[in-house]
Parts: C-alpha cells; structure tokens; sequence
C-alpha cells in the first residue's frame, strides 16, 4: 500500500482568519463547523487545513502555491489578489507576459501566480 496526501497543513497564528482569506482566493468555503476562534479551518475541496500554532512564521517558505487564474489574466487576479489583502513581494513578469508575481497572504506566506491558461495559449 502506499499513502494519500489527505491535507496540506499550514501553521498560523489565526487558522480561521487565514482560512477565510485562502476560501476567498481559491473561491472555495471554509467547512461548515468553522467558527473565528477555532484552532482548525479545512477547505476540503482544496485539503488544505489551517492550524492555529503559537509561534510566529520564521523564514521564507519551503513549499509554496502557484496559481493560475481560470477566468480571468494574471493581472486581474494579482489585483483581486492584492485587494483581498495579499502583498506583492517580488515582481517576476517580464515584459513579453512571461514570468509570475510572488505574493504573500495576510501571514507572510509567499505564493505565486502565472498566466492564465488563455494567456499561455495566445502564445
């Protein structure tokens, strides 16, 4: 037998409040039974669960998310992105659309966001 990865575990210092922001940013609901204050917040149809842990975030991540908008350019959603309190960290597009822009969520965590998938096909 082998395993299955059943969550991605990130630590936080608020689980509901950084489970909420990544809810929006993926447009999918935190579980039912989640409530501010609880220690855990799941986004099943993403398995990621958000843990509430007492130390602060130390370094740069060693795993990270790379998205890539499904209705809209990469410019719209690193906007959406920034609007729902992201932080542009690094500015990776090039000027022939190329590249990405790495991001961090409320907590620090940095992830990054690519082209669409009609923008790699107009290519």
């Amino acid at each position: 037998m082998t395993s299955a990865i059943r969550h991605v575990t990130i630590d936080s210092s608020d689980a509901y409040a950084l489970g909420s922001f990544w809810s929006e940013v993926l447009g999918q609901p935190l579980h039912e039974d989640d409530k501010p204050g609880d220690p855990e917040a799941l986004i099943a149809g993403a398995g990621l669960l958000f843990v509430t842990v007492p130390e602060p975030k130390g370094k740069k991540n060693r795993i990270h998310f790379d998205l890539q908008p499904q209705d809209r350019t990469r410019e719209e959603e690193v906007e959406r992105l920034l609007a729902l309190g992201a932080t542009l960290v690094d500015d990776r597009r090039r000027p022939d659309g190329t590249g990405w822009a790495v991001l961090v969520d409320p907590e620090g965590n940095e992830f990054c966001v690519e082209r669409s998938a009609a923008e790699r096909s107009a290519d």
